[in-house]
């Protein structure tokens, strides 16, 4: 049975707020600038008028993905449309871990992973094929969320290249709307958010937005 990171948030503001969610960025090696996805976004009104609770899941498992773009990543805007992603192992110092997948585009998509020599301990490699822009190619870190698998974090793919990446089991709570798939500043918006930080073991954190506009937060 999968295991779940689950983030309940309740708005102690006397009016109706909307939040959004998002992961910190993967650590990558072979690639260029890392961006981020807006992973989800609801309103939820004054806890103590509604007794609304906003629960936002994430399926632990962790998936290597790739998505076709029109343009270079751009901020605000949608980060791709066709995509593809496998449920993929992260590299150990031992054992034989499926850690590897090899890209392909023509069909768009992911080898079943494989155990692969060299893959940075707690990674997964992505393998890109030879290509030819546009379209564009954006592979990295997804995740399992409400129901299906989205993009979280990505690099724009080069042609015959290896992409390691690292997930980090973090995420973060700000209030606004931003667009779920959509590119985001995350040095901006991680600014005074409310970081869940599931790396010690945590599986739930409770998030509350006080009257104030601080943030508390407490982890089980």
């Amino acid at each position: 049975m999968s295991t779940l990171l689950t983030i309940n948030v309740k708005n102690y503001q006397p009016q109706t707020q909307s939040f959004y969610f998002f992961q910190q960025p993967a650590i990558y090696t072979g690639g260029g600038q890392v961006y981020s996805n807006s992973l989800y976004s609801q309103s939820l009104g004054n806890y103590d008028a509604t007794g609304a609770i906003l629960t936002f899941q994430v399926n632990l498992q962790y998936y290597a993905g790739i998505q076709q773009a029109n343009t270079p990543p751009q901020v605000g805007q949608s980060s791709g449309f066709a995509s593809a992603s496998r449920a993929i192992d992260l590299a150990t110092a031992g054992g034989a871990p499926n850690d590897w997948t090899t890209a392909t585009v023509s069909p768009l998509g992911l080898s079943a992973p494989v155990n692969g020599a060299g893959v940075q301990p707690g990674a997964f490699r992505i393998t890109t094929p030879s290509f030819t822009s546009p379209p564009y190619y954006n592979v990295g870190s997804a995740i399992a969320v409400n129901g299906g698998i989205v993009l979280s974090n990505f690099v724009q793919a080069n042609p015959m290249n290896n992409i390691d990446c690292q997930p980090i089991l973090k995420y973060f709570v700000q209030t606004g709307a931003y667009t779920p798939g959509n590119v985001m500043n995350f040095s901006q918006s991680s600014v005074n958010a409310a970081l869940s930080d599931f790396t010690g073991g945590y599986t739930i954190c409770n998030v509350s937005l006080q009257a104030n506009g601080n943030w508390s937060t407490q982890l089980q």
